[in-house]
């Protein structure tokens, strides 16, 4: 054994997690491990961002498209409260993260030290777990322990306040392996009966609708769900974050589900009589009403996490276990089955959304530019290959909606909590978890304003994001239920704009700025043909709304075509 400090102790317990990327911004009580991370600048990239609040949003994004843990590190104090955000917003969406976070010295606890913060204290209500590492020997353990927790059964974020003495401290350190924690049962094992109830439920069904979530990414499921509807012919939707799960043109994909879903599976979900739900959580913006919600139909829930079962919709069946082993099994046991009529039931309803609400927002005749039309474009010119990022609003809606999906996890946007400032940060970490895709980011004027500062990390490491302003000089999503809600009465949502093209160029970020839609298919073609990043913004009409639409509180049949 080899005697080091706590902090090049963190150094190699990362490397044995197999971390090569981090994102971070120093400080002075992490500062002892920046110290060591200077010696493994070749085997541990770091990427400094511009602000604690980005690093996590790019780990997010980084752990989103590749299926990896995300690890930042910051210091103390405002540099670990800066973190927060990031930590919910994973602890939401599930994403595997692991936060370092500096700490003062065991002996200053208590002292209110300068920059110190209950880390532990404020981190732990929005973390899987949070951890204060008080000796160097108890590095290795917990850096393990950490990563297991994060990536294992339903993910999330984990959050390590690394105190100064332990940073320092000498150990004679050795890896550690955690890969069992007691009372922790992150993959349950199946129980077979209900494996053979849900076959029987399923095969007995008419009308059966699949509800497609995260969970089927997460579990990299893709193939084994995919047999499951083909074999039983069942139609499914898809959640906001389950949308690459599947590819949007499968023959059985009838669109996205909630608020501003497709019209199709929204009213199918309170026609069906078997809804099986795959890695799903029934958010509130999916369920709509849940006193409505699909009460004529039998419920069959598959998930890893059991806590999910019966919190928002009462569930005839929970199958726990993790859907890449459940699915199969159920598989196994269903007959051949063809659900035609049920199936062309949803067309009528595919028909009336697309005349009445997609084909205006893609094919404008006349008028300025509209969201769906960019985000339509900038897909077909990626041959619908590209990693969607979105910041959180109207562009976020568009976006979803109108991207088109063909590769696994191509869709990271802030779901649970609606970060505003999440998508510039999050496609910088996209272009690191995937640097063999193009990452395409729609964001508005006022998201975008949040994490501008971003713009220094794209310039420092000259991440090639592709950066879509959809400006319309307003607060959007704000301004419509305003609009719809509030009698037109815009209170504080019209927005001044600061010149982006300018400040794109400050940046050495090439930029254009589009008006007219006769200059748009060029202007995507030199975005997506030039190297490294680029800001095309769009000039988008300012009463643009998103479509169809479940008013708060309503049934979620109950969907507005017009305002």
């Amino acid at each position: 054994m080899e005697k080091i400090t706590g902090a090049e102790a963190m150094m190699r317990a990362l490397e044995n997690e197999g971390v090569d990327i981090l994102f971070g911004y120093p400080g002075g009580a992490i500062m002892p491990t920046y110290d060591a991370l200077y010696d493994h600048k070749e085997t541990l990239h770091h990427v400094l961002v511009r602000h604690e609040q980005g690093a996590v949003h790019a780990a997010q994004g980084y752990a989103r498209v590749s299926g990896k843990v995300g690890c930042a590190i910051v210091t103390s104090g405002p540099g670990a409260t800066n973190t927060v955000t990031g930590i919910a917003d994973a602890m939401a969406d599930s994403t595997p993260l692991v936060v370092i976070c500096g700490q003062v010295g065991v002996a200053m606890l208590g002292t209110d030290a300068f920059q110190e913060v209950d880390v532990v204290g404020v981190t732990s209500p929005a973390s899987k777990w949070s951890y204060q590492i008080r000796r160097a020997e108890d590095v290795a353990w917990a850096v393990s322990r950490a990563f297991y927790i994060a990536k294992s059964g339903r993910p999330g974020p984990v959050v390590l306040d690394f105190a100064k003495n332990a940073q320092t401290g000498m150990v004679d350190y050795q890896p550690a392996k955690v890969d069992f924690i007691r009372s922790y049962d992150p993959y349950p094992q199946l129980n077979m009966d209900n494996i053979k109830q849900a076959a029987k439920m399923i095969n007995d069904s008419v009308k059966p609708f699949a509800l497609i979530g995260q969970g089927v990414e997460i579990g990299g499921a893709r193939k084994e769900v995919e047999a499951f509807l083909e074999k039983a012919q069942i139609p499914f939707g898809s959640t906001l974050l389950g949308l690459s799960a599947l590819p949007t043109e499968h023959p059985l994909n009838m669109g996205m589900l909630g608020m501003h879903g497709n019209l199709g599976p929204n009213v199918m979900t309170n026609q069906c009589d078997l809804l099986i739900a795959i890695g799903m959580r029934f958010d509130d913006r999916v369920t709509g009403k849940l006193s409505t919600y699909a009460k004529q139909a039998k419920v069959i829930h598959f998930d890893i996490d059991a806590a999910e079962f019966n919190k928002n919709v009462h569930v005839d069946l929970a199958v726990h276990g993790d859907c890449k082993e459940s699915i199969p099994a159920v598989t196994e046991l269903l007959d051949e089955a063809k659900h035609d009529s049920w199936i062309s039931g949803f067309k009528p309803y595919a028909e009336k959304e697309f005349n009445k609400v997609i084909d205006k927002a893609i094919n404008p005749k006349d008028g300025p530019l509209l969201m769906g039309e960019v985000v339509r474009k900038v897909s077909e010119a990626s041959n619908n290959e590209a990693v969607l990022v979105t910041d959180v609003g109207q562009n976020q809606m568009f976006g979803c909606r109108y991207f088109k999906y063909t590769k696994p996890r191509s869709v990271i946007t802030s779901g649970g909590i609606g970060t505003m400032g999440f998508g510039l940060p999050a496609a910088i970490g996209a272009t690191f978890g995937a640097p063999d895709r193009t990452v395409c980011m729609f964001c508005g004027d006022g998201g975008l304003q949040m994490t501008i500062q971003e713009f220094g990390t794209i310039m420092e490491q000259g991440a090639p994001v592709k950066i879509i302003l959809l400006n319309n000089n307003f607060l959007g999503n704000v301004r419509q239920w305003q609009a719809m809600f509030f009698n037109h009465r815009y209170s504080f949502t019209p927005m001044a704009n600061p010149d982006y093209e300018l400040i794109a160029k400050a940046y050495n970020i090439p930029a254009k700025t589009v008006v007219e839609r006769k200059d748009l298919d060029k202007a995507i073609a030199e975005m997506l043909s030039t190297p490294g990043p680029y800001l095309l913004q769009c000039a988008i009409k300012e009463v643009d709304n998103v479509l169809p639409m479940t008013p708060p509180g309503a049934d979620v049949d109950n969907m507005l075509l017009e305002i």
